[in-house]
């Protein structure tokens, strides 16, 4: 008990602690603490040193010196790769659908739609309309529509429109991943192609109309002879602009995944006569 008593004592016993002058013998600093106080004091000052040195790592480009911080370089590395890769998940779910589809195919079934291969995450932008059965006006709309495309049809091939003489460029080098459909109101066919794939004009004609629409993103459309006229949706960059003469197969646009209606990279290729669409895939071998 003795021996506690006489630690808590010298613990708390007050030194005199001065600074003289060399020359003089002046005090120049004296303060009283005890032993208790300077560890406390001891302790403080570690303590906010410590918080200062973590501070200045924290928010200052010192930290790049730490080995294994990524620098700026480094970080910018690793945004491109994470980039990279979201291309290249978007390129493998392409050849997913076409692969699909190819067996489809081969079994000698319909091909199924993007949103039917796609992952739910890559498909959150495609539309779901719930119609349930069909009434008999629809029906009959329905009729009558394919009547006028059988009847457009025969037109074509019986020689009112010689669209066989003619030449197109395809507009894209890629895979076909959803066709003419015109009970699904899909007036064209859907090519994927890789990011940053050009677009090519498929005919000789004049650009009339050059702009950006929330579901297709930049559309371009061009008007050709014999009232035909080319469509051309979801680009990422427009070339030509209202007014512009173009030849077939100069480069117009960059193919793109913009628009509601993306589900990847690819374009939404449209051809038109007169008002009345037509299925590209007659024409033009992609």
């Amino acid at each position: 008990m003795t021996l506690k008593n006489s630690r808590k004592r010298t613990l708390r016993e007050r030194y005199l602690l001065e600074v003289f002058d060399k020359e003089s013998h002046k005090p120049i600093f004296k303060v009283k603490l005890s032993v208790l106080q300077l560890l406390l004091g001891l302790v403080g000052f570690l303590t906010v040193l410590i918080a200062s040195v973590i501070l200045i790592v924290i928010y200052t480009p010192l930290k790049e010196v730490i080995p294994g911080y990524p620098n700026a370089q480094t970080r910018e590395i690793m945004m491109k790769n994470a980039l990279r890769a979201d291309s290249l998940e978007k390129v493998i779910h392409l050849w997913e659908i076409h692969l699909t589809n190819l067996q489809r195919v081969l079994a000698d079934k319909d091909p199924l739609a993007p949103g039917e291969v796609l992952p739910k995450s890559g498909a959150i932008d495609i539309p779901e309309i719930n119609v349930g059965g069909r009434s008999q006006e629809d029906s009959l709309l329905r009729i009558a529509a394919e009547q006028r495309e059988q009847e457009s049809q025969s037109r074509i091939r019986g020689g009112t429109l010689q669209i066989e003489g003619l030449h197109f460029f395809p507009p894209v080098k890629g895979l076909v991943t959803s066709g003419f459909n015109p009970a699904k109101n899909h007036y064209a066919v859907d090519i994927a192609a890789p990011e940053n794939s050009v677009i090519y004009a498929v005919l000789d004609g004049t650009v009339n109309f050059a702009s950006w629409t929330d579901e297709f993103g930049y559309i371009l459309q061009i008007q050709h002879e014999n009232n035909l006229l080319s469509i051309y949706k979801h680009c990422s960059q427009l070339f030509r602009k209202v007014g512009d003469s173009v030849t077939a197969g100069s480069v117009v646009a960059v193919i793109g995944s913009h628009g509601t209606y993306s589900t990847g990279f690819h374009l939404h290729f449209e051809l038109w006569h007169k008002g009345v669409p037509l299925n590209p895939a007659d024409y033009i071998n992609f």
